[in-house]
């Protein structure tokens, strides 16, 4: 696991592994937290977000602030992040609050059409839509 940082710290492969162990999924620093402390090792919450920071700072994490009553979320997206290609936005579910990272090329139909017909451009990384999640919908509806 190569990162591009000019030292790599113990606490950093610890939180490395986790977050590779986790793409495709936001984590919190909490989630992060609860994880090493899960593992019986210690790890600061400041030396977390410090290294999160880092790691935001070097493109090999995305840092997501989805509203000032959630906590960021973090994905990992390695080294090679193609990321840029496909816009992605966040579906956050108003009852359970889950947050879905949505990566569809409908999307940027979307983005394109904004931008063309009403002068829009939007930024893919902080729109967020809400509504109901599966889950939510079919508690709902049982």
């Amino acid at each position: 696991m190569a990162i591009r940082s000019k030292y790599k710290t113990k606490q950093q492969e610890i939180i490395i592994g986790y977050l590779i162990s986790s793409k495709g999924n936001h984590v919190t620093i909490s989630d992060i937290c609860d994880h090493i402390h899960e593992q019986g090792l210690s790890v600061g919450q400041s030396t977390i977000y410090r290294q999160m920071d880092h790691l935001v700072e070097e493109g090999i994490v995305n840092k997501y602030v989805v509203d000032v009553n959630s906590p960021a979320c973090f994905e990992y997206v390695g080294e090679e992040n193609d990321d840029e290609q496909t816009p992605c936005v966040h579906l956050k579910c108003e009852k359970c609050d889950k947050l879905i990272h949505l990566k569809c090329n409908e999307m940027q139909e979307l983005e394109h059409h904004l931008l063309g017909h009403h002068n829009f451009k939007i930024d893919p990384a902080r729109t967020v839509l809400y509504g109901i999640c599966e889950k939510c919908q079919k508690e709902i509806t049982e």
